[in-house]
Parts: C-alpha cells; structure tokens; sequence
C-alpha cells in the first residue's frame, strides 16, 4: 500500500482548519433552515451571515 505523506505546514494549515470551524447546535440548525423557508433572504444572503 502506499501512504502520502504530508508535510509539516500541511499538517498545521489541516489542523486549524478543523479547529476554527463553527459547530451548530441542533436548535441554530432548525433555525437556519427555518429562516431559509420563509424565503425572506436567499440561500447564499443566509450562509453569509453565518
């Protein structure tokens, strides 16, 4: 089998992109999506705001 290696700074760029995402509760979830039906504000206006 063969194994990519990465290099240090890859590890590093890695890592604090998965340390600086946002996580949402089940609640901020349902109250996207709810914001996203009534259709008031477009689909990318509503990502950009979170």
């Amino acid at each position: 089998m063969r194994q990519s290696k990465t290099t240090s700074g890859e590890h590093i760029v890695k890592d604090t992109k998965h340390k600086t995402r946002k996580q949402y509760s089940a609640d901020e979830k349902i109250r996207i999506d709810l914001d996203g039906l009534r259709g008031e504000e477009s689909i990318a206006e509503l990502c950009r705001q979170e």
